[in-house]
């Protein structure tokens, strides 16, 4: 292999890479289905190709290891397409070798390109043996075809005999590729990891298949990951856009209405005009604007018509494009569960047993990113049927059964869902066993785990290093697998659950988004603004009652299905102003930590969220927040609505942190249903602003006496800063002071968005009208002199303004 290395050789690395994939997958996939094909002709076929194909690619970027690994697994399958070899289990259990040992050498190549798997390597040479073994000692084969005989050919096969690579010159340092596809070139693959293509292979132009020339469904392209998220934002602002069109269309419809009204009211003035003494030139003026008036309703008909077609066809197309794009962010089931079918073979002879494997719904789509963190939970699943669900052949003679047991992964779209059963005709689960190991590791009490149901039972499975193996192995047995399992379906906002029937099997049943990228929420308002949860997360959604909410030890709460609920203010929790409106019925959502790691009655923080209203369901595209901004507190992402106006995503299980903390500190804030309104535990909290620390004091003392929290500025800057940093409910402030003087600090205030509903108390030594007059101007409340000091009128002032402390 040439140590040069420059960006060509890079860019036929990453395709040998991606073509060693795809043909491995072809290799597993075809060697598990000899075993049960009485006629294997069509498997044997594509066995061949896949090894040739490979072969051809290994002399292009001449990794000699593949080339002789691949060329000796071809003889063995043409070997058996001509009769001359039988193929065994122990000779597939061989050849399976060779396809995961091609995939190493792949894989080793990729990290570091300059030390390739060599030919003399132990672990190349030992599957080169067995599989020359199976060879010699079945059949009389003649020497093929030597491994290095086409190396100086200019054609080789990169993409299943359809990709061809023309015009090589395999001793340029600088190789030149044109590509020629085929309506069937197969060439999958999305990698960020993997480099990009520095050199751009040259495409004939003239062979590429035309629109309805033959079908392409089966044509590919690679995109990395990037370019999907980033046409998947374009797309839904697309759709975004289209709707804008529609309010338009709207309001000619209306304009053309008032031209009609208008219209008619000519009509009715021309006919007051009928008394023969009217002017004949106010008659004609009266006939121009009547016919002016028709001009412009056509006009304006013709043009509304127009737009309304146009706005059609725009939502139309924009809604296209929108479900392509989500379309191409989609994969097959089955292409995340190629490797299961072999797994689940190797397992079976390695712990002696007989198992039938299926995989139902390969066709579902299925979001990418999920279905890559879908192998791992899966994977655990299938290798806990393997060990501890199905028998062995004599224990289900025994119990009357086949003694082929049967694994089944069945993925359909149910209720705009991905669900996913892996379910099992094995020995089941033992619930008394279960509830004793429950007890023996503490868990529980033995009296509350005689109460606990079957569900509740199952659910301890899930808990982190919990397994009622009786001995380690190392199939399983350490109490790790369920876990990933259960944090992964937790992460994607999913949930799991599991059945079971002793001695007739067992089902894990998980119920994920069908997309990442496109969630299905619950637009809710919190202080005036919209925010997004996802619907996977909410328990119930309840209009609750004033009437309903209860208080125990000074916290409010609600009962729902016999369960006490924790009752929490929204904007609270968000850290946004209270709401001014103070509804009679509580708009309220129902979340909990339940999926994230819960299983225990007593570990569950169930709370319900009391918003301000309801907006309605939602599918919204998700957009990541800025990478900047870090972890926002109790958000997740953004996405935009119809309108194009931006909303933010609750993190649920970031909000029910949150609120445990606030629990813990005593901050939380009550719903009081007597006075049906909204009260805090906390005291109001009130700025003093004043460059005189003896002011500062005796205004902080004489407020702080009456109940008030209260927090001091040394001048109008510090006590602007102050405002927009904190949450307060009134200002107190001096008029001169540096740097900002009150009025300037209070027209501050005043002028911004989120403060102008702030109250301002202006306490000032300047006790003529002029300045009374500016600081009122200013937007000030109230407009006191500090000789004011020696009576009420502050403390009156700030419980009209606020109420008592």
């Amino acid at each position: 292999m040439s140590g040069q290395q420059d960006f060509s050789h890079l860019s036929m690395l990453d395709l040998f890479y991606m073509e060693v994939k795809n043909q491995v997958a072809t290799l597993n996939t075809c060697l598990l289905a000899l075993e049960n094909n009485p006629d294997p002709s069509e498997e044997l076929t594509a066995l061949m190709r896949a090894a040739h194909s490979i072969k051809g690619a290994a002399r292009i970027v001449e990794i000699d290891a593949a080339i002789a690994l691949a060329h000796v697994m071809e003889d063995c399958f043409v070997a058996a397409q001509t009769g001359d070899l039988s193929l065994t289990a122990n000779h597939i259990d061989v050849l399976l070798q060779g396809s995961d040992l091609l995939l190493y050498i792949a894989d080793t190549l990729i990290a570091n390109p300059q030390v390739p798997v060599s030919k003399q390597d132990d672990r190349v040479q030992s599957v080169l043996t067995a599989i020359s073994t199976i060879l010699n000692s079945d059949s009389d084969l003649s020497a093929s075809t030597d491994p290095v005989s086409l190396a100086s050919s200019g054609v080789a096969v990169v993409a299943q005999a359809e990709l061809q690579l023309f015009d090589l010159d395999v001793s340029s340092s600088k190789p030149t590729i044109e590509a020629v596809i085929t309506p069937t070139t197969v060439l999958v693959e999305t990698r960020p990891d993997l480099p990009p293509l520095q050199q751009p292979l040259s495409v004939n132009t003239d062979l590429i298949a035309q629109p309805g020339s033959e079908p392409t469904s089966d044509r590919v392209v690679r995109v990395s990951v990037d370019n999907l998220n980033r046409l998947m934002g374009l797309a839904g602002e697309s759709l975004v856009e289209a709707n804008w069109l529609q309010p338009f269309a709207d309001s000619l419809l209306k304009l053309k209405a008032r031209q009609v009204e208008l219209a008619g009211v000519l009509e009715k003035l021309q006919e007051s005009f009928a008394d023969p003494a009217v002017s004949q030139q106010t008659e004609e003026q009266l006939r121009i604007a009547r016919q002016k008036a028709s001009e412009c309703r056509q006009i304006l008909s013709d043009r509304q018509t127009d737009l309304e077609l146009f706005s059609r066809r725009s939502a139309n197309l924009a809604d296209r494009l929108y479900r392509e794009v989500i379309a191409s962010h989609m994969r097959p089931f089955g292409d995340g569960g190629q490797g299961f079918p072999r797994m689940v073979r190797d397992l079976a002879r390695q712990l002696g047993k007989q198992i039938k494997f299926e995989i139902v719904g390969k066709a579902t789509a299925v979001d990418r990113d999920i279905l890559e963190r879908l192998e791992a939970p899966l994977t655990h699943i299938l290798r806990n049927a393997i060990d501890h669900g199905i028998e062995s052949p004599a224990e289900r003679l025994a119990a009357g059964k086949p003694v082929q047991g049967t694994i089944r992964i069945e993925a359909v779209h149910r209720a705009r869902m991905l669900s996913i059963t892996v379910s099992d005709d094995g020995r089941g689960i033992d619930l008394e066993v279960l509830r004793q190991e429950i007890v023996a590791k503490q868990l529980t009490t033995a009296e509350m785990a005689r109460q606990l149901t079957e569900t509740e039972l199952l659910d301890f499975l899930f808990l982190p290093g919990f397994s009622t193996a009786e001995m380690l192995t190392e199939v399983s047995g350490r109490g790790v697998g369920l876990d990933v399992a259960h944090s992964m379906v937790r992460r994607v906002g999913g949930t799991i659950r599991v059945t079971s029937q002793p001695g007739k099997g067992t089902a894990f049943h998980l119920q994920l988004p069908l997309t990442l990228s496109v969630i299905r929420t619950l637009l809710v308002e919190i202080s005036g603004e919209p925010y997004a949860v996802p619907l996977t997360r909410i328990e119930q959604v309840v209009m609750l009652p004033q009437t309903a909410v209860s208080v125990s030890e000074n916290r409010p709460y609600f009962t729902l299905n016999q369960q006490p609920i924790g009752l929490v203010l929204a904007h609270q929790v968000l850290e946004l102003p209270p709401s001014p409106i103070r509804p009679e019925v509580l708009p309220t959502i129902v979340i909990s930590n339940v999926s994230s790691g819960s299983t225990s009655a007593n570990d569950v923080s169930r709370y319900g969220l009391v918003v301000d209203r309801f907006l309605g369901e939602r599918s919204l595209v998700v957009r990541p927040l800025n990478q900047r901004l870090g972890k926002v507190p109790n958000i997740s992402a953004a996405a935009l609505m119809e309108d194009g106006a931006p909303v933010l995503l609750v993190d649920v299980e970031d909000l029910v942190r949150s609120v445990d903390k606030l629990l813990a500190s005593g901050q939380l804030k009550q719903v009081n249903q007597a006075t049906n309104g909204v009260v805090t535990q906390q005291r109001k909290r009130i700025l003093v602003v004043d460059d005189s620390i003896t002011v500062r004091e005796m205004e902080r003392k004489l407020l702080e006496n009456k109940g008030y929290e209260v927090e001091v500025a040394v001048n109008g800057m510090d006590g602007w800063n102050a405002v927009r940093s904190g949450q307060y409910d009134l200002v107190v402030t001096d008029i001169d002071m540096p740097r900002m003087n009150g009025i300037e600090l209070v027209t501050q205030i005043k002028t911004n968005a989120n403060l102008k509903a702030l109250p301002v108390i202006i306490v000032s030594y300047k006790d003529r009208e002029e300045d009374r007059i500016r600081g009122l101007d200013a937007g000030a409340n109230y407009y006191l002199t500090k000789s004011s000091f020696h009576d009420d009128t502050l403390l009156q002032a700030v419980i009209d303004l606020v109420g008592e402390a």
